[in-house]
């Protein structure tokens, strides 16, 4: 197993301690920086005035993005199953 790294992330003005593997890093790093871009967008567009709601309001919206993208898999797994289907069929009418 590789040796763990400490590494600082600032996420709304806060400074958070992590002790992470070296393949973390990158997704972290970027999801930090991704967080705190959504914190201005929301800070600029809406009269927000703590950050917790302004935190709470970029967890609504990760949480979102990965719900959606989860029906979104889903639908594509039910196309997928409904073209093989039909497919089968095609070849099974060929075949006979």
């Amino acid at each position: 197993m590789a040796e763990k790294l400490k590494i600082k992330l600032s996420i709304a003005d806060r400074v958070y301690p992590l002790t992470i593997y070296p393949d973390q890093e990158e997704g972290l790093r970027k999801a930090a920086k991704k967080i705190d871009a959504m914190i201005k967008q929301f800070e600029q567009s809406y009269a927000v005035r703590d950050k917790q709601d302004v935190l709470a309001m970029c967890a609504l919206q990760f949480a979102a993005q990965v719900e959606q993208k989860t029906i979104d898999k889903n639908d594509d797994m039910v196309n997928v199953e409904s073209r093989l289907h039909t497919l089968n069929e095609l070849l099974l009418d060929h075949l006979s």
